[in-house]
């Protein structure tokens, strides 16, 4: 069932006391199974817009549904949420606190009703979903551990609970390479196990070539929503938005003012290097 957004917006207030205005009537669904990456200048709503999805605040107008229901309504049981989905903040590895890894990622389910062990062999689980040999990490302290790591540890604690959906808030900032892209291949790989990937970014490149979904933001309210190729198509209007199709699409499109036969929708280094390969060889495979 999806999580949806009725004529939604919120407003912080100023210092001196008039209101700002973060999102204005938002209305969106985002169905089980989908990617969705979120993009847009900064402070045009994309963390707010998160943050009301996850329960974190109540809009000043409109309803957050999951499931159907209102999650702000005052009957809603709240713990049917937090089953539901796990949010990681911008630097969800600064919310590890614990003495262990294992310790670190049980708490979690420190007020679930499962046995000791179930919820040992949850925690093994997700571990090992990110990517730790669970013996050799389970001991260590999450404060021992790279900047990469805690982040993977963080995810982890996010994934124990099994939920349907996970939200992102800038998860690849301050990431090297290697470790953003084996993020990226992890949550991906999730996504196509059936969990609801919600991932808001700066990162072009990363949408271009993770997401299916884009939602692009501007001043409060949803300017594009479609197919990531489809948006990333449009560069012009991108532009116009202050944003970019990331260095893949601008350097097919590039390509393709010189002459070559560059597909409008190449937003990875994958499909571009494909495309340029077979316009190089005339297709003949190398």
């Amino acid at each position: 069932m999806p999580v949806a957004l009725e004529d939604v917006s919120f407003f912080y207030k100023s210092n001196d006391g008039s209101d700002i205005p973060a999102l204005r009537d938002v209305s969106l669904t985002i169905n089980d199974g989908e990617f969705v990456g979120i993009m847009g200048r900064t402070g045009c709503g994309k963390t707010t817009l998160i943050q009301l999805m996850a329960g974190l605040m109540a809009p000043a107008s409109g309803k957050v549904m999951l499931d159907e229901r209102d999650i702000n309504e005052k009957s809603y049981e709240r713990s049917e949420l937090r089953k539901a989905l796990s949010f990681l903040f911008q630097f969800p590895d600064y919310q590890l606190f614990e003495s262990t890894v294992e310790k670190d990622v049980a708490f979690a389910l420190k007020h679930s009703a499962l046995e000791q062990d179930e919820i040992n062999e949850r925690v093994k689980w997700a571990l090992e979903t990110m990517g730790f040999p669970f013996e050799a990490i389970r001991s260590q302290s999450p404060l021992s551990l790279s900047g990469g790591e805690k982040r993977r540890v963080a995810i982890a604690g996010a994934l124990v609970t099994k939920p349907r959906f996970l939200i992102f808030d800038e998860p690849i900032t301050g990431l090297d390479p290697r470790c953003c892209k084996s993020f990226l291949q992890t949550v991906s790989r999730l996504n196509s196990e059936g969990t609801t990937i919600i991932m808001v970014s700066h990162n072009s490149d990363a949408l271009g070539e993770y997401a299916k979904r884009l939602l692009v933001f501007d001043n409060g309210r949803i300017a594009l929503d479609g197919d990531v190729k489809d948006i990333f198509s449009d560069i012009e209007r991108l532009k116009e938005l202050h944003l970019n199709a990331g260095t893949p699409r601008t350097i097919a499109d590039m390509l393709i003012r010189r002459g070559f036969n560059i597909p409008h929708t190449a937003t990875s280094y994958a499909e571009l290097l494909h495309s340029l390969k077979s316009q190089l060889t005339g297709g003949i495979s190398q």
